[in-house]
């Protein structure tokens, strides 16, 4: 019996660790047809805004960016964070990470880039980093719309990982 057992053991652990890939497989396709969508809906609101400047024109009237514009580029704006987030997503289910400076695709616990060299930050301080420079650029626009729509990715970010960490 211990050779069925042992096969069965085997057999079990091969389910497991295709399964597990299995689930990385079709969540990262969930997160590629996500900015696939999230582009299309940029390539829209880019025709939007060509669209209103164009008939400005037409009218020779003048545009003023900040007030007629300004929805269509915070819709831009969330859509590309939301792109963003995913390619995050996409680059911790495959154990990686991306260089700050050339962004290539490295591994998570890579001290320097192997295609430029560059030295890297631990992946918990550069996800801080970047936090921090959103919201203070985000400030700095005395937009507070733009920060609380950057803390809600962030907000949702965390949730994601969360779900990640119980899958």
């Amino acid at each position: 019996m211990g050779f069925f057992d042992n096969l069965g053991k085997k057999a079990s652990k091969a389910y497991d660790i295709t399964a597990e890939k299995t689930g990385k497989l079709a969540k990262e396709a969930k997160y590629r047809m996500k900015i696939n969508e999230n582009k299309s809906d940029i390539n829209d609101l880019y025709k939007e805004i060509g669209k209103k400047v164009y008939e400005k024109h037409v009218r020779e009237e003048n545009i003023d960016i900040k007030t007629e514009l300004e929805e269509e580029c915070t819709k831009i704006d969330v859509l590309s964070a939301e792109i963003e987030t995913c390619l995050k997503s996409i680059l911790e289910l495959r154990d990686k990470k991306q260089c700050p400076n050339c962004h290539a695709e490295i591994e998570v616990d890579s001290e320097f880039c192997p295609k430029c060299g560059a030295k890297q930050a631990k992946t918990g301080e550069t996800e801080l980093n970047s936090q921090e420079e959103n919201i203070t650029e985000a400030k700095e626009e005395n937009s507070l719309e733009k920060v609380t729509e950057i803390m809600a990715v962030e907000t949702q970010e965390v949730a994601k990982n969360e779900e990640n960490k119980e899958d």
